[in-house]
């Protein structure tokens, strides 16, 4: 967790060492003297990493206003279109980076077709719900789905992965199932939203992680909107021969506001990746929470959803939940740290 790389691939803590060691007068014979790597290039990684992470949870966190902007377009047309016009920006993207090949090697790679082709099913689950919680006026319950997402990936190591919890983990699952409980007797229903969107996303992201490097970010999602194209596109011809499609008949600004859906849909998972490359994943879960709470503020004070007193205590006691799980994650992360800091001492002792 603490090594964080440079840009040339050092780790942090030789960065470190080098840069509060002296150098000396002269090397070994005559060798020049060894000019101290710059710590500041740990810091800009780090600064670029949290400024990446931000921008790609503060996007999905800000989606709901997308959605809102979109109007009379319903959930089913939205996503459609979310797909195709994805799809022509990531064969830019696979142009302009030249990665016909590697794109290539992922179709021909049944294991990674496969796997990416249950992904895609499983993001245009979440997609469709959670456009249709935003559009119809429950857009809270839809970013109740992502408070509650870290929770179901517990539940994903336990039951998929068979781990083992620890106390505070088992805390945490706990008190996430009395918050759907209270939640449930608040709406009156189960609140299935927020349920598809943590467990859909949840597994969408079980799933991804199987790929793990044998297919990038840009790849994934280029082969995911393949896959799906070909319904979103008969979704596209089927609302315009029905005469219910709005992306031809509400101006141009409305058109490109649906046309801008790929860049949209594009550039949060491109700022994700470059988070992710720069920043340990005790950091990347911390700022996982930035979406969901920009998501409630929005619902709130520009949806003017309202609260009543029993949701307010069913979201304090998800709160409360992932309070615990964060509490573990970082003792979790510290004992790691520690671990490998005494790891390296004892090695450079031993030899």
């Amino acid at each position: 967790m603490d090594r964080v790389p440079t840009p040339d691939g050092t780790p942090a803590s030789a960065v470190l060492k080098s840069s509060v060691a002296p150098a000396p007068a002269g090397g070994p014979r005559g060798h020049p003297p060894r000019t101290p790597a710059p710590l500041k290039a740990v810091d800009k990684e780090t600064t670029a990493g949290v400024l990446f992470g931000i921008g790609a949870y503060g996007l999905w966190g800000l989606l709901p206003l997308y959605f809102f902007a979109l109007q009379p377009a319903g959930a089913i047309e939205i996503v459609a279109n979310r797909v195709v016009w994805s799809l022509l920006f990531c064969t830019l993207l696979i142009t302009v980076t030249r990665s016909w090949r590697v794109l290539g090697a992922g179709f021909r790679d049944r294991t990674v077709l496969l796997t990416l082709s249950i992904a895609a099913a499983l993001i245009a689950v979440n997609w469709l719900t959670y456009t249709y919680g935003v559009t119809t006026g429950q857009a809270v319950e839809a970013s109740l789905g992502y408070f509650i997402n870290p929770l179901v990936s517990v539940l994903i190591g336990v039951f998929v992965l068979k781990e083992k919890l620890r106390p505070l983990q088992w805390a945490a699952v706990g008190i996430g199932f009395i918050a759907v409980v209270v939640l449930t007797f608040s709406y009156g229903k189960l609140p299935w939203i927020a349920l598809t969107l943590a467990f859909s996303f949840g597994l969408y992201g079980f799933v991804k992680k199987r790929i793990g490097p044998r297919a990038d970010a840009i790849t994934s999602l280029t082969m995911e909107t393949v896959v799906l194209t070909p319904l979103a596109a008969a979704t596209m011809i089927f609302l315009a021969v029905s005469g219910t499609a709005t992306l031809g008949a509400n101006g141009a600004g409305h058109f490109w506001l649906l046309a801008a859906s790929g860049i949209i849909t594009a550039v949060p998972l491109l700022f994700f990746g470059a988070s992710a490359r720069r920043l340990p994943m005790t950091t990347i879960g911390l700022l996982q929470y930035f979406a969901p709470v920009l998501q409630f503020i929005v619902a709130l004070t520009v949806f003017k959803e309202t609260m009543t007193a029993d949701r307010w205590i069913g979201f304090g006691v998800v709160w409360l939940a992932l309070v615990v799980l964060t509490v573990d994650m970082l003792a979790v992360a510290r004992r790691s740290s520690v671990a490998r800091r005494l790891a390296r001492k004892e090695a450079r002792t031993g030899t």
